[in-house]
Parts: structure tokens; C-alpha cells; sequence
């Protein structure tokens, strides 16, 4: 099975490849309306779990309410190359905060690495802010 980029990549989105630092895998990431988009299929291989998996905390972070699914979730028209046809189907695309829930849910390695860089991140931007402001 052959997947091609979606057909209907809006004007204000990008597409960029984000190599894991093991370069285990290079994964193609769409950059749209100020956040990053992944789908299902990225999400596992990002954090180095299965599909079903990352399905199951999708639905988790859904049922429990933690991000609404309206506000972070866009389909988008794909064609893939199937035993010689061209079949359309849309893709579920995810923005950073499922990404980032999901990160913070995995057990795996990957998902370890990802939520000791996350809680880096974190602490470095207050006094980053702090800094800025004050001219530190």
C-alpha cells in the first residue's frame, strides 16, 4: 500500500519531516493554523506503541473530557495506492495537545523520553517569560 499526500492540503499548512533522534523513523508532519497534525498511524509510531493503543487513549482523552474531539481533531481526503487502484479515504488528523496528551498516557520508552523533554520545556518557559520581561 502506497500513501500519498492528502489532496486537500489548505494554503496556510506545511508539510515537514521530523526525524526521531535514533533515526529509527522519519515522521511527515503537517503544520496547519498555528499546530502541529499527526495522525493515528504517527501518533504510535512517535511514541513507539501500536495503533490500537493510541486509538484507546484518543477515546480515553475524549470520554473523559480532557480536549474536545470538535477542537482538535480534522479530517482530511487521501489517496492510497490499494493492489493497483486509487482509493480515496480520510485520515483523522490530531493537533499537538492530542499529541501531547497522548505522549503523557504512553507507557513505552519513546513516551518516557517524550515526557521528560515536555517537563523541560515546561519548567524552562517561566523563567524564560520572566526574563524577557524583566530584561534579565
Amino acid at each position: 500500500m502506497t500513501k500519498n499526500l492528502p489532496d486537500n492540503v489548505p494554503n496556510n499548512s506545511a508539510v515537514l519531516f521530523y526525524q526521531l533522534e535514533d533515526g529509527s523513523s522519519r515522521i511527515q508532519v503537517r503544520l496547519e493554523d498555528k499546530t502541529v497534525r499527526l495522525s493515528q498511524i504517527q501518533i504510535a509510531e512517535l511514541f513507539q506503541t501500536s495503533k490500537q493503543n493510541t486509538s484507546l487513549h484518543i477515546n480515553n482523552i475524549f470520554e473523559e473530557q480532557e480536549l474536545a474531539e470538535t477542537a482538535t481533531v480534522k479530517e482530511y481526503l487521501t489517496v492510497q495506492t490499494e493492489g493497483g487502484r486509487h482509493v480515496q479515504r480520510k485520515i483523522a488528523f490530531y493537533s499537538l495537545d492530542i499529541i501531547m496528551s497522548v505522549g503523557y498516557r504512553v507507557k513505552s520508552h519513546r513516551g518516557a523520553q517524550f515526557r521528560r523533554w515536555a517537563t523541560e520545556r515546561l519548567r524552562e518557559y517561566p523563567i524564560q517569560a520572566v526574563e524577557t520581561r524583566t530584561g534579565v
